[in-house]
């Protein structure tokens, strides 16, 4: 009969069953039934078809038809379909298939956008070696990585990424598990420790998937493969998390729907008042068309998407890649910023800054403390290779003077005890002249119990008493609580080689204490302040110690008002968490694990802030990808943060982000500028049709259709691409971040759009419309049509109409530069793209307008000389009355102001 721990073997549809690898090795050995030797070769194929490969779970593949599919009927796709339909029926067919390839364009770019931000999952098998050296069959032999399988013994040495999760049985290896971890300095692990660690991951008999061996050699049982190891765990948490919609994306949803139900309403109101004021009913649908058209602007989607790939490039040279376009926008409404401290907020660079002596009293180093720095290290300053704690030490020895070659450390070393987490400490003795001295340093409440004396000033020794002991370690915090990793370094002398670690880490004298620090980059501290100034909160979110990274938080002006343990995370009821990520205060979250950042997005993203998270391990993966932005370190960072992320700092340097904020803050303005500008032509482009309904026939229509495309996709194109890459208005990072229930379209835009700009635009045309036809002596009523005598008369008038909304598109474009401030802050030829755009737009007019096959394609004709003296004006009494709104704005702004 099978055991439940056994049942794994009955099929692959139940999957292996977890063993506790933490056991004592026979257990180990007993449940998975293999030994010291390895597998046979046949009992391996036999599990890989129960077990599966030894590969991470990947993305189902999606259908990309459906996916692009869903790019076209985007409801601004629906509507450009519809501009392109209408255009199409009413003859347009070079207009409509222009249409068509601007829907195809943006809708390829988003398909592409989305398809590389899926790519998170995949890129975790990178960590996956391609090749590993096993015992199979007694003897050692080299098998695919994707062919391991649990009961396979491992042959791990220097070098080696380790491809599954294992027990060690022999040996003892040093572990950069920081891709997994957080932790930036490597791990000691070895068979023969107790472990008492209270998480599997700082098991010291354990190793992990995706870690790489930094030195030593030992041998290890497989106990998981594929998706069941903690590399697996992590790629499943991340193929779970959906990416999160950007603020943009669903304001430009909450548009384009606007926009349908103003278009439709418009076109469906036309109809019955079209027959009531004697039209016919093909008449009423045929304008009723003509309006749809009107409130359709076809080039607000590729106006957008120009406008964030702009602030793409902008980024990149600044140090961001971003990967979404969306993304742009989504760092200009972020209002919390969740940030790893190593290397981003900090330099990634250890270095001494400053000693005590034995005593604890601060003092210049002596040689023989300098020198026992230099032996008790394993890092190589040759290759630049090994723990960064040690290289500093390495560089900090060479400074006095009294710096050792690694050649010459590693002859004249007898014994090496490496580093123990438990222990934390390490211990190395050197053969010198006729004697043994052990050279040891460590945690100081670790290295100081084991101390029975010290050196002084000028090198006198004496003993420790309880009273000297509490003071160093008074000391110590202190140092600590300034943000520095305090190590103790400690010796003595034997005349023969020491028996056993024990003895060589007994009966020490104190030589002094060491205060390192990673510092913080010279930048953030003023980056910090203005993410203040915007209102955005900074929370600390590592793997590192509290006290260190509180020390660091506060160094730069991040508040650290409270520190929270992973642990103490883990026990936190959701409304207590939430609770205190509203509180307002700056948090410094330490020892965090995957699930711990994945559960401070989630809860940040539920109390409906706009979350952006920094990470640079395969670990911080899952919470990249579930925060509203995920930033990921693109110099020291792993192929899989940068996959998950939709940012890439190609500097690792948090005051990146804070210029991205600005960016994005900017882009943002820039697409609320461009609806501005959009919307304000609908009211000129309608107010003709409704003269023509609601004179049942009897004044002509004053514009056509074709005459509103070439508006809509010709001249207003240009300068609606110009105010995308607008300057920042002064004061702009002083604002408070955007609530997501803020929209683009608001009632003050809404106000400045129609009530303001669009209004006096529309009576300004109409009223040149009027005046050339009266001019030619027309009555309402009179017949206009292609043989009537007021026919060329007509033309004219219709092409006054056209040319009377380019004139006033000028002066909405000035006006629409700035939301708060006055023209002059910003200077009036600061924008040298919407020059260009407004001199591209008269040019294309002017050949609608006087090259004959235009005129014949849009019915235009030259109009008579003074109307130009009459429309000349038009553009700055636009701009001026919306100049003049604003500034009455900032008149009762600043009134409200005042005490």
């Amino acid at each position: 009969m099978t055991t439940p721990r056994h049942a794994a073997c009955a099929g692959r549809e139940r999957g292996p069953v977890p063993i506790d690898p933490r056991e004592p090795t026979a257990r180990v050995f007993r449940d998975l039934r293999t030994t010291a030797g390895g597998l046979t070769s046949r009992e391996a194929r036999r599990r890989l078809e129960v077990h599966g490969p030894n590969d991470l779970p990947h993305h189902a593949v999606r259908e990309w038809p459906v996916a692009w599919l869903r790019q076209l009927t985007h409801p601004l796709a629906l509507l450009l379909w519809i501009a392109g339909v209408l255009a199409w029926i009413v003859g347009t067919r070079e207009l409509a298939l222009a249409i068509v390839a601007v829907i195809l364009l943006n809708s390829a770019l988003a398909f592409w956008q989305e398809e590389q931000a899926e790519q998170a999952v995949e890129a975790l098998g990178d960590y996956l070696p391609q090749h590993s050296q096993v015992r199979r069959d007694g003897r050692p032999t080299r098998v695919l990585a994707t062919e391991l399988v649990p009961g396979d013994v491992l042959l791990l040495g220097e070098g080696d990424r380790v491809p599954a999760d294992a027990r060690l049985l022999s040996g003892a290896l040093e572990i950069d598990a920081s891709a997994l971890t957080g932790e930036s300095s490597p791990v000691e692990r070895t068979a023969d420790l107790p472990d008492t660690a209270r998480r599997p991951v700082d098991s010291p008999v354990l190793v992990f998937s995706g870690t790489v061996c930094t030195g030593g050699s030992a041998e290890a049982v497989v106990h998981a493969t594929g998706r069941h190891t903690e590399l697996g765990r992590i790629a499943m948490l991340s193929a779970r998390v959906r990416l999160a919609e950007s603020p943009l994306e669903r304001q430009v949803r909450r548009v384009a729907w606007l926009i349908a139900a103003v278009a439709t309403s418009v076109a469906a109101a036309f109809l019955p008042l079209g027959v009531l004021a004697g039209l016919t009913w093909t008449q009423a649908f045929v304008f009723a068309i003509g309006l749809l058209v009107a409130n359709v602007p076809e080039g607000l989607l590729p106006t957008i998407t120009l406008s964030l790939a702009g602030g793409v490039r902008s980024m990149a040279r600044r140090g961001a890649l971003v990967k979404r376009l969306s993304a742009v926008e989504t760092l200009g409404s972020t209002t919390v910023i969740c940030t790893d401290k190593t290397g981003t907020l900090t330099r990634n660079v250890m270095r001494v800054l400053e000693t005590r002596d034995g005593v604890g009293a601060p003092a210049s180093p002596r040689p023989e403390f300098a020198l026992a720095v230099a032996r008790c290290t394993t890092a190589d300053e040759r290759t630049n290779s090994g723990d960064p704690m040690e290289l500093a030490l390495l560089a900090f020895s060479h400074s006095t003077g009294e710096g050792l070659s690694s050649e010459r450390r590693d002859a004249e070393r007898a014994r090496l005890f490496r580093f123990d987490p438990h222990l934390k400490r390490m211990t190395t003795v050197d053969h010198l002249a006729s004697r043994y001295v052990a050279h040891v340093k460590g945690a100081p409440e670790e290295v100081l119990p084991r101390c029975t004396s010290a050196r002084g000033a000028g090198g006198v020794v004496r003993q420790l008493t309880g009273q000297e002991r509490s003071r160093l370690l008074d000391v110590v915090n202190e140092m600590a609580g300034r943000g520095l990793r305090v190590i103790a370094v400690a010796r003595r002398d034997f005349p023969e080689l020491p028996a056993d670690r024990e003895r060589a880490e007994s009966d020490l004298c104190l030589f002094g204490l060491i205060g390192l620090i990673d510092p913080p980059r010279a930048e953030v501290a003023a980056a910090v302040s203005a993410c203040h100034a915007a209102g955005i909160r900074v929370h600390v979110v590592t793997g590192d110690n509290g006290r260190t990274a509180t020390a660091i938080a506060r160094q730069v002006g991040i508040g650290g008002d409270q520190v929270v343990d992973g642990s103490e995370l883990d026990a936190m009821a959701e409304t207590d968490l939430d609770e205190l990520l509203m509180s307002g205060q700056e948090i410094v979250f330490c020892r965090a694990a995957p699930e711990s950042k994945l559960r401070i997005a989630d809860a940040l993203h539920h109390c409906g802030q706009v979350v952006a998270m920094t990470g640079d391990g395969v670990n911080d993966a899952p919470a990249l990808r579930r925060a509203d932005l995920g930033v990921a370190m693109g110099a020291s960072g792993t192929d899989v943060a940068r996959e998950a992320a939709t940012v890439v700092l190609t500097d690792d340097n948090f005051a990146t982000i804070v210029s991205g904020i600005e960016e994005g803050r900017r882009v943002y303005d820039s697409v609320r500028k461009f609806v501005l500008y959009i919307f304000a032509h609908a009211v000129p482009e309608v107010l003709p049709f409704l003269h023509f309904a609601l004179s049942g026939g009897a004044i002509p229509l004053p514009l056509t259709v074709l005459q509103i495309l070439a508006i809509d996709l010709g001249t207003e194109t240009l300068p609606a691409l110009a105010l995308g890459r607008e300057r920042a208005e002064p004061g702009l990072m002083d604002r408070p971040p955007r609530t997501r229930s803020d929209s683009v379209v608001t009632r003050r835009l809404l106000l400045r759009a129609w009530g303001i700009m669009g209004v006096l635009s529309g009576i300004l045309v109409l009223i040149g419309f009027f005046a050339v036809l009266l001019a030619a002596g027309w009555r309402p009523g009179a017949d206009v049509s292609e043989n009537a005598v007021l026919h060329h008369a007509y033309l004219q008038a219709t092409t006054v109409t056209f040319l009377g909304i380019v004139f006033c598109q000028i002066g909405t474009a000035f006006a629409s530069r700035t939301q708060y401030v006055g023209l002059r802050d910003i200077g009036l030829t600061s924008n040298k793209l919407l020059l260009a755009g407004c001199a591209f737009e008269l040019l294309f007019a002017a050949a609608i307008v006087y090259l004959p096959p235009l005129r014949g394609v849009f019915n235009t004709a030259p109009p008579p000389g003074w109307t130009y003296a009459l429309m000349l004006p038009f553009p700055v009494l636009v701009w001026g009355a919306d100049e003049l709104y604003r500034r009455l704005s900032r008149a009762r702004t600043s009134r409200s102001r005042r005490p």
